[in-house]
């Protein structure tokens, strides 16, 4: 049974690279945008659209390469919340086919998690993950290797060594609207770079102008966005998971996160990162004639703004939003927040996005009931190591519990074995929009 398409149908070509160089432009842009379902065409599409990336590759074999993907939440990426797996596992066979030896995976989840202890790396299987392909993993949030970073009106934040040392930096967003800053994609993600709560919080005290000096600190050599399952409505984390079936590539940051607002439809000037850049003169004219030059239209769809209801909204606006950072960033304040009825209530006003379960997930197994199951290939389509679903006799001993087969089959055939902990929450939230996803 084919699968459903996304945005578009499948047999628009997009292997080819877009403005290489153009005389048109008084700028080089580099920029790739494929369109991928299922975990082979994301292997093939990947690898195919990376040999135009070429120069950019170390010569030295065991240069340390990182990989930044999002890890914001522990819903898994058919939500719309986080990197795709495929995604990252194809990135990873990639490096490793071309020999590298030193690569690493790592991100600094959003604070909440942070504080309270929660592991996202090991929630979302990152960790086992990056171990069934040899590779290694980071929480950048516990890196011990300190950067400084001078952030708005002489503030001082750190950054994690790994990221400043990498002679590789990929960074691998995730697209969706973002209730603060309107879109998160590539700028918004290298928060994930700052270590721990307390560097984070900092660049909270002006957004826009921070991520910015952000990225001016940080310079990633790579963009690769997970546009595959994107996020609409109230991102970052509580939005409606939309299907794009696209991953997009290159250099820019700022080019990549103009053509996303393009591509959702979204006002640029609602972007707050996109038109403090435009301000600064560091998104030109030749960004908009760039974008303006392309032919979006088999790619786009009208996102859902994000609207976090009057509370959030009246808290969050930029001209009062300093002065509840000063109440948020009290002890007696951090003390109501880690109460389960004060987390309760910032989560139904919206004030909050993640919920917060200690509960971790215990799973036994995941097995396939042949009785109803139709052989959909949907399983097969979503699973990052491509084991041959449904009928893989080594799904068992090489399954990495990252759910994604559980949460998208509409027919319920996958079976779950154990305690469901945390994931009782992303089953709640989005278990029958993941299922209808396909």
């Amino acid at each position: 049974m084919p699968l459903k398409t996304g945005v578009c149908s499948p047999q628009k070509k997009y292997e080819q690279v877009i403005g290489e160089r153009d005389r048109e432009y008084n700028m080089t842009f580099r920029f790739n945008m494929i369109q991928c379902i299922t975990v082979q065409d994301i292997r093939k599409k990947l690898a195919d659209a990376l040999d135009a990336y070429r120069d950019i590759l170390p010569c030295d074999k065991d240069a340390l390469i990182l990989l930044k993907p999002n890890l914001n939440s522990n819903m898994n990426a058919l939500t719309g919340n986080t990197t795709d797996l495929r995604i990252l596992a194809s990135l990873v066979l990639f490096l490793k086919d071309e020999g590298y030896t030193n690569i690493v995976i790592g991100d600094g989840t959003n604070s909440g998690f942070y504080r309270n202890n929660i592991s996202v790396i090991s929630r979302l299987g990152v960790d086992r993950l990056a171990q069934y392909y040899g590779v290694k993993v980071k929480d950048l949030n516990r890196s011990g290797d300190l950067r400084k970073i001078v952030l708005d009106r002489g503030v001082k934040a750190h950054v994690a060594g790994d990221v400043m040392d990498a002679q590789l930096l990929i960074n691998l967003p995730k697209l969706k609207t973002h209730f603060e800053n309107g879109m998160s994609v590539c700028l918004k993600n290298l928060m994930g770079c700052l270590v721990g709560q307390e560097n984070k919080k900092k660049i909270h005290d002006n957004l826009p102008e921070n991520i910015l000096r952000l990225n001016n600190f940080i310079k990633p050599h790579l963009h690769i966005v997970d546009a595959l399952v994107a996020m609409e409505g109230l991102g970052p984390t509580k939005g409606t998971p939309v299907r794009m079936d696209r991953i997009l590539i290159g250099t820019d940051p700022y080019l990549i996160d103009l053509l996303s607002a393009r591509m959702t439809m979204f006002d640029f000037k609602k972007v707050r990162t996109l038109s403090l850049a435009v301000k600064k003169e560091i998104v030109t004219k030749d960004y908009f004639d760039f974008v303006d030059s392309l032919d979006l239209s088999c790619d786009s769809k009208k996102f859902a703004p994000p609207k976090a209801g009057p509370l959030a909204a009246f808290i969050h606006s930029p001209e009062r939003q300093k002065f509840f950072l000063k109440i948020r960033n009290t002890p007696f304040f951090s003390y109501l927040a880690s109460t389960e009825w004060f987390g309760k209530f910032l989560f139904l006003t919206n004030l909050r996005q993640d919920v917060f379960k200690s509960e971790e997930m215990l799973c036994r197994e995941l097995a396939i009931d042949h009785s109803i199951c139709n052989e959909c290939g949907i399983c097969k389509a979503l699973c990052p190591l491509n084991l041959d679903l449904p009928g893989d006799p080594e799904m068992k001993e090489r399954c990495i519990k990252c759910m994604y087969c559980y949460s998208a089959c509409p027919l319920q055939a996958v079976k779950f074995t154990g305690e469901m902990g945390f994931f009782s929450e992303q089953v709640k939230q989005y278990g029958k929009l993941t299922a209808e996803l396909y």
